[in-house]
């Protein structure tokens, strides 16, 4: 599918054999054991799939893969540009995979740039998984390196002030560490970090990629020789995607482009018109916040966050069309206080810290008409 354009593949990628099976929907494989009268062949078969390396039957077990869900992670690693993708039960179980893999690689150290997702920052911070964090600037983690660094994560856009990142100057500046990019704000349509030098893309599959918010799910796409030690580690602990998970992931891969545009488009709209309300005192989304380090993204994505002069809570309980709930990433608009909700387990200083005030809201935009959406954040944030 390589060389087909990005939207066609987003259809079809995962989906070549279908034709040749006789269906045109994708099988859901809800097996969690795949039975053999050959038991020495399966021994010998497991040695192998436990290494996280394939052979291009069956998984034997569940736990070692599934087929449903090797299709969503075939085709998210093309439209990634990547040699595999390693699916989880979670974003965080992903990012949990890769610090993991670091940590038994002998290089437990991990420097990080903020801000990031809240709980990734607690993780980090927390040390749970054997890790040691140094935080920087973007510009500084070269300088944070140590001998025992294993992994640099960095989100960009970052959540929830959209910060950017120049990824290939970072990744220019550490060429012998992995860094990991958090494209879950981005998605594949409008930034593939792989192409600007990252080791790893992460994504909380959950958000844009289901795009229906009925999914949950994270996947890595890295290359081959990267996958191995995170399919081996999720063997071992287990925090497999469910079948049917990877199946609404993968049919939100075929509309994810034509979603993501229109959302974007709505997003930048809304940015314009909330920098103008006098009850907004900054809004912060890319190309409108401020000079940007960086021009990766093919538009501005479609997350918007304001600082807001009134009682953050009073605006979430008046909305009508947003949908007041954490999260983001949905066809539907949502709004919530990140101090309160997504960022709130973070250390309140860290907070600080990082940019996200008490007056913070993010609003993940939909597809829905931009003038409800606006009618509606309007008389809200007015009320």
């Amino acid at each position: 599918m390589t060389s087909h354009s990005f939207d066609t593949r987003a259809v079809h990628a995962g989906r070549d054999d279908l034709v040749d099976l006789g269906v045109h929907a994708v099988p859901i494989d809800l097996s969690t054991t795949y039975p053999s009268r050959d038991s020495r062949s399966e021994a010998a078969r497991l040695d192998v799939l436990g290494t996280g390396a394939g052979d291009g039957g069956l998984p034997v077990y569940a736990r070692v893969g599934n087929p449903t869900v090797a299709r969503f992670e075939e085709a998210l690693a093309d439209l990634e540009g990547a040699g595999a993708g390693v699916a989880f039960a979670s974003g965080m179980a992903a990012l949990s995979a890769c610090l993991l893999a670091a940590v038994t690689a002998g290089r437990p150290h991990v420097v990080a740039v903020r801000p990031l997702y809240g709980t990734n920052d607690h993780l980090l911070d927390s040390g749970l998984l054997g890790t040691s964090i140094t935080w920087a600037t973007a510009d500084g983690v070269a300088d944070a390196l140590t001998d025992q660094t294993g992994l640099v994560i960095i989100e960009s856009p970052g959540n929830p002030t959209l910060d950017e990142i120049d990824i290939p100057a970072l990744t220019a500046s550490v060429p012998e560490v992995p860094v990991l990019v958090d494209n879950t704000f981005a998605t594949p349509v409008l930034q593939r970090p792989l192409e600007l030098g990252a080791t790893y893309v992460l994504h909380s599959a959950t958000k844009y990629l289901g795009g229906h918010g009925d999914a949950m799910g994270g996947v890595i796409a890295c290359s081959e020789e990267r996958a191995r030690p995170l399919r081996q580690l999720r063997f071992a602990t287990g925090a497999v995607l469910h079948p049917l998970a990877g199946y609404l992931l993968l049919r939100g891969l075929s509309t994810l482009p034509m979603r993501m545009r229109a959302a974007s488009q709505n997003a930048a709209d809304l940015a314009s018109r909330l920098a103008q309300h006098p009850a907004v005192t900054r809004v912060y989304y890319p190309g409108l916040s401020g000079p940007r380090p960086a021009h990766h993204m093919a538009g501005g994505g479609a997350v918007v966050s304001i600082e807001i002069t009134g009682e953050p809570a009073d605006v979430i309980a008046a909305v009508r069309v947003f949908t007041p709930a954490v999260s983001l990433g949905s066809v539907d608009s949502l709004i919530q206080h990140p101090g309160s909700l997504s960022h709130h387990i973070m250390d309140p200083e860290a907070r600080e810290k990082a940019g996200i005030s008490e007056q913070l809201l993010r609003l993940s935009v939909g597809i829905e008409d931009v003038e409800d959406l606006w009618a509606d954040l309007d008389k809200a944030l007015s009320w």
